[in-house]
């Protein structure tokens, strides 16, 4: 009989380890288990009054690896090019845009891999990055040699980038994985046999091997009394909270072009960035002419305001984002609609030492030889393309073993 793998959680990095574990010449039983009613994680596009699409979460999918937003930045609406001179200003706004965190708290070497590697063999940022240092092997097709061509900084779907967790959610289904859904998980143990259990609530799974792609802090609440070392380094690999909120402006048109401009914290605490939604995918504008943008709140301001038990009301987080638009873009007018939607702890932070967790993470799993791969925002890649790789990665890592 054949073994069974199960994946927890449904997110982008879930079902790429079920697609990647399906197409396998001798697949495993998959089961994919998700806690909620949908698919797709905090990847979520809603369609407008007038057929505009706007994006919850992440919006888009770089085709040029992982140093396309990172080479150049676009803060506040100037390019600005990695010297020493303004070195600080660029990782700040950096790790704000992609992390929503504190560039003095978040570790380099694991946030941003390519930017290490290229330092430590260069001693200049620039020149290794020139030379192609640290850079990951780009895989490739006609789509990828065209946006490459082309381009491009970001791709996405007209129906929304929610359209791909969905296409993948039924294609899974049509090929034999079992998809659970509205089923969290509550417990793991571990049977004399070396298989898990795998409690839902009034049911449970058997399973030879776990693929977990739910958020770490979560799944160190579920492993058992065995793995309590385990639990203790992923209980470490905390989250940050972001305010997205989506604006929609009749008639209006920016003055600047671009897929957005990020902020750095010492200009404003509150605001990550503004991302222009219709310049980067005109397509998902809908039936009525008009400019749509997208705010990101969060930082510190966001963490303090949590922390002190303040009152976070959609009231406010739409005020801060108009007013910052208006600021920033010159925007004064009320928008037609809006969206305003607080993402709970939805951004892993790569502290100082994380790479030292992984280290001491992969150890465990080796020496006690758990039937455990992990994957991941929480690991390695916060980016929809580094989800999808690592749920590939855990997909032949499962594959590879007996």
């Amino acid at each position: 009989m054949g073994r069974t793998v199960v994946v927890l959680g449904g997110g982008i990095s879930g079902l790429a380890a079920s697609y990647y574990l399906s197409r396998a010449p001798c697949p495993p039983k998959v089961v994919l288990v998700e806690g909620s009613q949908r698919l797709g994680g905090w990847i979520r596009s809603i369609r407008g009054p007038d057929g505009a699409i706007f994006e919850l979460g992440p919006r888009g999918i770089r085709p040029a690896g992982v140093l396309g937003a990172q080479t150049l930045l676009l803060v506040r609406g100037w390019w600005t090019v990695l010297t020493l001179k303004v070195a600080s200003l660029a990782m700040d706004s950096l790790c704000r845009g992609v992390f929503a965190g504190n560039s003095r708290e978040l570790s380099v070497r694991s946030c941003f891999p390519s930017l290490f590697h290229a330092e430590q063999s260069h001693r200049s940022v620039i020149l290794g990055l020139l030379l192609g240092t640290g850079q990951r092997p780009q895989p490739d097709s006609a789509l990828i040699r065209q946006a490459r061509a082309e381009r491009w900084s970001q791709w996405s779907l007209r129906g929304g980038l929610e359209m791909l967790p969905q296409a993948l959610g039924s294609h899974l289904t049509s090929s034999g994985v079992h998809v659970l859904r509205g089923q969290p998980v509550s417990g793991l143990s571990l049977q004399a046999e070396g298989h898990w259990k795998v409690c839902l609530g009034d049911s449970s799974l058997e399973a030879d091997h776990i693929i977990s792609a739910i958020p770490a802090s979560e799944l160190s609440k579920l492993l058992p009394a065995e793995a309590a070392p385990l639990a203790h380094i992923l209980s470490t690999i905390t989250a940050v909270s972001v305010a997205v909120v989506n604006l929609q402006y009749r008639g209006a048109h920016l003055p600047v072009q671009g897929f957005g401009h990020l902020v750095p914290s010492s200009e404003d605490p509150v605001v990550l960035g503004i991302v222009y939604d219709s310049v980067a995918f005109p397509e998902q504008d809908g039936s009525s002419p008009g400019l749509r943008v997208t705010v990101m709140l969060g930082g510190s301001w966001l963490y303090t305001m949590e922390a002190g038990g303040r009152a976070l009301s959609q009231e406010l987080f739409l005020q801060q984002a108009q007013e910052a638009v208006a600021t920033h873009l010159g925007l004064k007018e009320q928008p037609s609609h809006g969206l305003v939607h607080l993402h709970k702890n939805c951004i892993p932070q790569y502290t100082l030492g994380h790479w030292q967790k992984m280290e001491s993470t992969m150890q465990f799993l080796a020496v006690h030889r758990l039937p455990l791969t992990l994957a991941g925002a929480s690991y390695d890649g916060v980016a929809v393309n580094d989800c999808v790789e690592s749920g590939r990665q855990a997909a032949v890592r499962v594959l590879g073993t007996t």
